[in-house]
């Protein structure tokens, strides 16, 4: 087999420790060494000077976690980088070291059979830990938020019937009052806006309960974790102004999408980036995503068709854009998963939808297009003849014959 690097080496990554082969092809003939380095910086940097010594111009080594991350920093300047998936270079059974794992990631490399993955540069990995950081946040104001409505209901307050954001003025002024100890359903209705929809009466009713003091301890608690989560998600926010500012074009052409709003494209640039050269095509960042059927095939029969995980951030935050994206009346992504979903049902249709969004996103960060829309009619036009053929046949299984004539322009 042919030797694309004569001079490489692989990296088996640990918490604590990087073993590392180089290998070294002289004359023909293949030499090894290998050496074990510490994870700290100062053990880091002498595994760069390390490599160095030997020639190598291309270093591969696992995805291991968060421990690669380190690794990559300290050597991404002065070496061609390769980050495998763990999955991809898995090596048969048998006998399993470190050293042997450095060994046999080496080999790969030397001979150009290792796919690396996708890592972007630095701002855009900041950028990244930013948008996942705040998507984090989020989460946890939900489940604070899930487990007051909890308190409230072991306390027999029905909040939860009569407003529809519990956290919202008139919620927070009742939580507010219940925890200083007020338990006066006419008090406490007294305390909200007056533009709820639910009648006095039935509010009245909803605010009778049994508070004890464990309760307000409890309320007290999650909503100063709430507050305290708000507070924390503004300022990630702030931060992800300040660090999309060299992308501010990006995101203005991204924010054109049905669906897509500001902060969805800050996701879609901290996960994919504003270079699509990295990608031959969009149907190889489709793939990437996870947006498209696996391959399994035996015997000539496909046995699934399930996507697989791709990338989870990314494909969540698109879904979520691309029910958003359906409810527009007239568009293309709207016709679309109408038109999947009377086959194959909603969750393939939306996830359709998703995969067309990441495309739109692709050509026009490639290109610099503005998103135009393509019409509710596009189906419909697309392929006429097609579209004539089947509803003849339809017609004729109805028992209705036709004469098929061209209409006058």
């Amino acid at each position: 087999m042919e030797v694309l690097y004569p001079r490489c080496a692989g990296l088996d990554v640990h918490q604590q420790t990087v073993v590392a082969c180089a290998r070294i092809v002289t004359e023909g003939k293949v030499a090894q060494d290998v050496e074990t380095f510490e994870t700290t910086t100062q053990g880091l940097e002498r595994l760069r000077d390390w490599l160095a010594s030997h020639g190598c111009t291309h270093v591969a080594m696992e995805s291991t976690g968060v421990y690669w991350k380190p690794v990559w920093h300290v050597l991404e300047r002065s070496f061609t980088l390769v980050l495998a998936h763990a999955a991809h270079i898995r090596n048969i059974p048998g006998r399993k070291s470190d050293v042997n794992d450095a060994m046999w990631i080496a080999d790969l490399l030397a001979h150009g059979l290792i796919r690396g993955s996708f890592v972007p540069p630095t701002p855009v990995q900041e950028l990244r830990d930013l948008t996942r950081t705040r998507k984090q946040l989020v989460r946890e104001i939900a489940q604070h938020t899930q487990r007051l409505q909890k308190t409230l209901e072991d306390a027999n307050i029905k909040l939860t019937g009569v407003i529809s954001d519990v956290l919202g003025q008139s919620g927070r002024a009742l939580l507010q009052a219940l925890i200083a100890g007020e338990t006066d359903p006419e008090r406490l209705v007294e305390l909200t806006t007056g533009r709820l929809k639910a009648p006095r009466a039935q509010l009245i009713e909803a605010l009778r309960g049994r508070v004890r003091p464990h309760h307000r301890f409890l309320l007290k608690l999650h909503l100063d974790q709430i507050d305290a989560l708000q507070e924390a998600v503004r300022e990630v926010e702030a931060r992800i102004g300040e660090s999309t500012e060299p992308y501010r074009a990006a995101v203005a052409l991204l924010d054109t999408i049905p669906g897509v709003n500001e902060t969805t494209a800050h996701v879609i640039l901290a996960e994919i980036g504003d270079d699509m050269t990295r990608f031959p095509t969009a149907a190889h960042l489709i793939s990437w995503a996870g947006f498209c059927p696996r391959n399994d095939e035996s015997a000539g029969k496909r046995r699934s068709t399930r996507v697989r995980k791709g990338a989870p951030w990314l494909k969540t935050t698109l879904v979520q854009a691309a029910w958003a994206a359906v409810r527009k009346k007239g568009s293309y992504l709207r016709a679309q998963f109408l038109r999947i979903k009377a086959r194959r049902g909603p969750m393939k249709a939306i996830l359709a939808v998703a995969a067309s969004m990441l495309t739109a996103a692709y050509h026009m960060l490639r290109t610099g297009a503005v998103y135009q829309d393509l019409g509710e009619r596009y189906f419909d036009t697309r392929d006429r003849l097609k579209l004539v053929k089947r509803l003849v046949r339809r017609l004729g299984d109805l028992g209705v014959q036709v004469e098929l004539k061209e209409a006058a322009a």
